[in-house]
C-alpha cells in the first residue's frame, strides 16, 4: 500500500477542501503495505483522508478522520462487516499520531489480505438491488422517526424519571417502543456497549441511546442487533445465544409456534452459518445472511416484469386536480353515477312510489271536511300512513332469498338490479318506515286528536258518522280504541327491534351492564326482528279499523301486504320443508386456533350450490328456531359440503362447545387443536342433529363472469373466497384429465384463467383454518394460475428489527423444507398489512385490457378503500376493476 497525492483524472478519488479539511487518497495492492501519511496543512486542526486497498480489481475505500489526537472512521465502501470492525481499529485517540496510523494501516492491511485469502470469504455488493433493500432495514421503531422526535421523549422523561434517571421497565414507554420485552433486551445491549451497569440511566445516557436507535447507518443498526444477541460481548453469537433472540423476536411479533420451537430454529440457524461447528457465529456471518437472503417480504410489492409499464401506470394514477370548480364537480358526478347507477335508480323509483302516495293521500284528505277541523296534520298523518303501507309490503321482499336466488342465478336482471345490496336496501326501506311512524304517529297523537277535541259542535257535525254521535270527552278515548292501542303497540315493537338491530347492540360493540348486557347480541336481534310477526297481525287489524275510513274498499292495507306477505309465506315454508329432508352427517369436526370450529359434513342429495354461496345452519339442541348463516368453503366439485364458524356471538360458542366435547388432540400429523373423524371412529359417538337450508346467493358467486379474480379476505371472511380457490383448483385438476384423456373433453370451459387470493389475518394460528387447501394450491397449481398471499399483521414490517430474524428464519426454512415458518404452509407468509395500491397495480400490469373482479369479505374499514383503488384504476388504466363487497 502507498501512499500518494490525489489527481484530477483519478477515477477512483477526489479532493475535497472544505474550510481546513482536506482529503488525501492511499491506494495499492495487498503486498506488503508501506504508509506515507503526512500533515497537508500547517493550519489545519483536521485532515479527512481517504484510503483505498485493492484486490485484484476490487477496491475497499476507507475515509478517516484526522485530528489533533484522534482518528475516527468517517465512512466504508466495499468490503464486507468485518471489514468494517477491522477498519475500526485504525481509530486512536493517542498523541501519537503518525506512528499509531502506520502501524494500524499495516496491521488491517494485512489482515485483509489473509481474509481475501480464506475460501470461506464472500464479497457481498451492496449495489446490488436485494442488499439495498436489506440496507434499508434493521428498524427498530415502527415509524421514521429523527433527531425531531426528541423533543417527545425528552418531555417523556421528565414525567417518568424517578430522581433523575429512567428506569429499564419504563424504557419502552418512554421512547414509544411497543414491544416491552424487546425493549428491555435493547436497553441491555446499549447499556453492555457503553459499560452501564446499572438499570436505570440519566437523560444524556437517554440521548446517547435514542442516536444510536435512529442512526441511518445499516452497520450501526447490525452491531446493536448482534449486540442484543451477543449477551456476554465476546463478540461471538453461541445457539444458547441465537435461541433466546428468536424466543425474543417470535414473542415480539405473537408468533407462539416459533416460540416453541426455538430451539429448532437456532439449530437451523447454526448449521447455515457455523458449517464447521465451531460453536458459534460471528458478526459478518450475520451480515451475510441478512444482505444475501431473499426478501421474500416484500414479494408483492415488487417491480413486474414489465417495467416500463409499470412506471407509465404510476404516472397515470399521480392525483391531478381540476382547478375549474364546474369541470370538478361535473367530473366527480360523472364518477358516482357510473359506479352507482343501479343503485340510483332503484331509490329513485323508489323515492318516486313514496312522493307520488304521499301527494295522493294528502291532496285527497285536502279536500275532505276533516280538513277544517284537524287541518295539515291529518293531511301529513294520511300521507305517511299510505307510504307505510308500500314500504311495510316490499320490506319483506329484500329477505325473501330464494326469490333473490334464483333472479340472480336465471335471469339477466343481475345486469340492472343491484341484488348484492338486497340487506342495505332492506335498511334503508325500514328507515322510510321510521319516517312513516314519526309522521304518521306524531301528527295523530300531538296534533290531530287534541284539535278533535276542542273543536266546536259545528265543527264536529260532519265527523259524526266516524266518531260517534257523542263527541269523545278525553284523549284516553282515542288511545284505548281498537286503532289506538294497536297503533301504541306496533310503535313499541318497532322501537325495540330497531333498536336491537344496530350493529352496537347486534354485535356486542358497547360496554354495558352484565344484565343489561344478555338482552343484546345476535340472539336479541333474531328475537326481536321475529316480533314482526306481531306487527304484522296488528298492521292488518290497524288498518282495518280507521277512524276516517267506512267502506271496504277504501281499506287498502291487505290489498298492499296481499303479495309480499305469501311470497314471504312461501319462501318460510319451502326453507321449512327443505331443511325437514336435508338433514346432514357429520363427517369431520376440527376446532382451530383463534375459536374457529370447522364442520365437514355429508353433501345431501339434488344439492347444488356454487362456490361463494352460502347456507343457513340450525342446532335443535340449541334452539329449534334460530338459523344462522354460513359461507360454505368446500368447491362444488367435492363430495363433502364444509362450513369454517369463528366464535362471535352466543349461539356460535354455545355450538362449538357442544362440537369441542367429543373431539380428541389431533395427532402429530396433524392440524387444529381438537378434531374428531366420524368415518375412522370405531365408537358411534352422539352428535347433535343438524339441519342446513340452502344455498342462498352472494355477490361471491359472479366469480364465474370474470377472466381475472382479485380476491380479498380479511380474517374469517376468507371463507367464500377460500370455496372460489377451490373451484379454480379442481378446474385446473379437470383440465389436466380432459388434456390425459380421462375426463370429457365437451364438458362447459372454465372462464376464470388466473386468480390472486390475498388473506390478511392477525394470528399465526389462523392459517391452520385453510393450510390444506394452500398446500393443494401450491402442490398441483404448476402454472401458477393461482397466485396466493397470506399476511400475517401480528409480524412487524419489513426492515423491522424486530421481524428481520423472522425474515431469515423463513428464507431459510423455505429453501430447506418448502414450509413456511408462520403459515406452516408451503405459501411463504408476507408481513404487516398490504400496500393496496401496488396490489392493484400489480395486477393491471399483469392484465392490461381486461376485466377484472375484486371480491372482498371482511371488516368494513376496509371497504371503501379498496372501491376507491378499484374505480381510480378503472378510470385511469386500460384495466377494468368491478368491486364486489360480500356482506359479513
Amino acid at each position: 500500500m502507498e501512499g500518494q497525492e490525489n489527481k484530477p483524472g483519478d477515477s477512483w478519488s477526489d479532493t475535497e477542501s472544505t474550510g481546513s479539511s482536506k482529503r488525501v487518497a492511499f491506494s495499492g495492492p495487498l503486498t506488503g503495505p508501506s504508509v506515507a501519511y503526512k500533515r497537508t496543512s500547517s493550519y489545519s486542526s483536521s485532515t479527512r483522508s481517504t484510503m483505498r486497498i485493492k484486490d485484484d480489481d476490487q477496491y475497499v475505500e476507507i475515509t478517516l478522520d484526522v485530528r489533533d489526537d484522534t482518528v475516527s472512521v468517517q465512512n466504508i465502501k466495499g468490503g464486507d462487516s468485518e471489514t468494517a470492525m477491522l477498519a475500526s481499529r485504525l481509530e486512536t485517540k493517542r498523541p501519537t499520531l503518525g506512528s499509531q496510523l502506520s502501524f494500524k494501516l499495516k496491521q488491517v492491511s494485512q489482515e485483509l489480505k489473509r481474509m481475501t485469502s480464506s475460501k470461506s470469504f464472500n464479497r457481498i455488493d451492496r449495489t446490488k438491488s436485494g442488499a439495498s433493500r436489506a440496507l434499508n432495514g434493521l428498524r427498530f421503531m415502527t415509524k421514521s422517526v429523527g433527531s425531531e422526535a426528541w423533543s417527545e421523549i425528552d418531555n417523556r422523561f421528565n414525567e417518568l424519571a424517578i430522581n433523575g434517571e429512567l428506569p429499564k421497565s419504563l424504557f419502552a414507554r418512554c421512547i414509544g417502543m411497543e414491544s416491552s420485552e424487546f425493549a428491555g433486551e435493547l436497553f441491555d445491549a446499549l447499556a453492555r456497549r457503553r459499560g452501564i451497569t446499572s438499570t436505570s440511566i440519566t437523560k444524556g445516557e437517554l440521548r446517547e441511546f435514542w442516536e444510536q436507535i435512529i442512526d441511518e447507518s445499516f452497520d450501526a443498526r447490525l452491531q446493536i442487533f448482534f449486540d442484543m444477541v451477543d449477551k456476554n460481548a465476546d463478540g461471538r453469537i453461541t445457539g444458547k445465544e441465537v435461541k433466546e433472540i428468536i424466543a425474543l423476536s417470535a414473542s415480539a411479533n405473537k408468533l407462539s409456534k416459533i416460540q416453541e420451537d426455538a430451539e429448532e430454529y437456532a439449530a437451523l440457524i447454526m448449521e447455515e452459518l457455523d458449517p464447521d461447528n465451531l460453536g458459534y457465529i460471528e458478526l459478518y456471518n450475520l451480515e451475510m445472511l441478512l444482505l444475501q437472503a431473499p426478501n421474500q417480504a416484500s414479494a408483492p410489492n415488487r417491480v413486474t416484469d414489465s417495467r416500463v409499464l409499470s412506471q407509465l401506470l404510476s404516472q397515470k394514477l399521480v392525483p391531478t386536480k381540476e382547478h375549474n370548480p364546474i369541470k370538478r364537480a361535473y367530473r366527480s358526478l360523472r364518477y358516482f353515477v357510473e359506479d352507482n347507477w343501479k343503485r340510483i335508480w332503484v331509490i329513485s323509483l323508489w323515492l318516486a312510489i313514496c312522493a307520488a302516495l304521499f301527494a295522493w293521500k294528502f291532496i285527497q284528505y285536502r279536500q275532505r271536511a276533516v280538513f277544517h277541523i284537524m287541518g295539515y296534520c291529518v293531511t301529513t298523518a294520511k300521507g305517511a300512513a299510505e307510504t307505510l303501507k308500500f314500504n311495510m309490503a316490499i320490506i319483506l321482499l329484500p329477505v325473501c332469498r330464494n326469490t333473490i336466488t334464483w333472479l340472480r342465478s336465471k335471469t339477466k336482471l343481475g345486469g340492472v338490479v343491484p341484488f348484492d345490496d338486497n340487506v342495505n336496501f332492506h335498511k334503508v326501506i325500514a328507515v322510510g318506515i321510521a319516517i312513516g311512524v314519526v309522521l304518521h304517529a306524531g301528527a295523530h297523537l300531538t296534533c290531530d286528536f287534541p284539535k278533535l277535541l276542542h273543536a266546536t259542535d259545528a265543527e264536529y257535525e260532519p265527523m259524526k258518522p266516524f266518531f260517534g254521535e257523542v263527541r269523545p270527552n278525553n284523549y284516553w278515548w282515542f288511545v284505548k280504541g281498537t286503532e289506538g292501542w294497536t297503533g301504541v303497540v306496533m310503535v313499541v315493537l318497532m322501537i325495540i327491534a330497531f333498536t336491537l338491530a344496530q350493529p352496537w347492540f347486534r354485535r356486542n360493540r358497547l360496554n354495558l351492564p352484565k344484565t343489561i348486557k344478555r338482552l343484546t347480541g345476535f340472539n336479541a336481534f333474531w328475537y326481536s326482528h321475529h316480533l314482526f310477526v306481531i306487527v304484522y297481525v296488528l298492521f292488518i287489524i290497524h288498518g282495518y279499523y280507521l277512524y276516517l275510513s267506512k267502506e271496504w274498499y277504501k281499506k287498502t292495507t291487505w290489498m298492499y301486504l296481499a303479495v309480499p306477505v305469501l311470497l314471504y309465506a312461501c319462501e318460510r315454508l319451502i326453507r321449512a320443508f327443505r331443511s325437514g329432508y336435508k338433514t346432514v352427517r357429520i363427517l369431520k369436526v376440527a376446532v382451530y386456533p383463534g375459536n374457529v370450529l370447522a364442520l365437514q359434513m355429508s353433501k345431501p342429495q339434488g344439492f347444488k350450490y356454487t362456490s361463494g354461496q352460502y347456507i343457513y345452519v340450525n342446532c335443535s339442541v340449541i334452539s329449534p328456531f334460530q338459523w344462522h348463516p354460513f359461507s360454505i368453503t368446500s368447491a362444488p366439485g367435492d363430495d363433502y359440503l364444509s362450513i369454517h364458524i369463528r366464535t362471535a356471538g352466543d349461539w356460535t360458542l354455545q355450538l362449538k362447545n357442544i362440537f369441542s366435547k367429543i373431539c380428541q388432540p389431533p395427532s402429530v400429523d396433524q392440524s387444529g387443536l381438537l378434531r374428531a373423524d366420524m368415518r375412522q371412529s370405531n365408537n358411534k359417538i352422539r352428535l347433535p342433529r343438524l339441519l342446513i337450508d340452502g344455498p342462498y346467493g352472494a355477490p361471491a358467486q359472479d366469480y364465474k363472469q370474470y377472466d381475472v379474480l382479485l380476491l380479498v379476505g380479511l380474517g374469517i371472511g376468507a371463507t367464500p373466497l377460500i370455496s372460489i380457490v377451490k373451484d379454480v383448483l379442481n378446474n385446473i385438476k379437470e383440465q389436466k384429465d380432459i388434456e390425459n384423456g380421462v375426463a370429457d373433453k365437451n364438458s362447459k370451459p372454465f372462464v376464470t384463467k388466473r386468480a390472486y387470493f390475498y388473506w390478511v389475518t392477525r394470528e399465526q394460528g389462523s392459517f391452520e383454518w385453510f393450510r390444506g387447501v394452500m398446500d393443494e394450491v401450491a402442490e398441483n397449481d404448476r402454472d401458477r394460475v393461482i397466485e396466493l398471499h397470506n399476511y400475517c399483521t401480528s409480524v412487524y414490517e419489513e426492515g423491522d428489527a424486530r421481524s428481520a430474524l423472522i425474515t431469515m428464519l423463513q428464507d431459510l426454512n423455505h429453501a430447506k423444507n418448502g414450509v413456511d415458518i408462520v403459515s406452516g404452509t408451503r405459501v411463504k407468509t408476507h408481513f404487516a398489512r398490504p400496500n393496496w395500491r401496488n396490489v392493484l397495480k400489480h395486477v393491471a400490469v399483469n392484465h392490461p385490457d381486461q376485466r377484472v373482479g375484486v371480491f372482498y369479505c371482511g371488516a368494513q374499514g376496509l371497504v371503501g378503500e379498496l372501491r376507491r383503488l378499484s374505480q381510480d384504476f378503472s378510470r385511469k388504466t386500460t384495466t377494468k376493476f368491478d368491486f364486489h363487497k360480500e356482506n359479513f
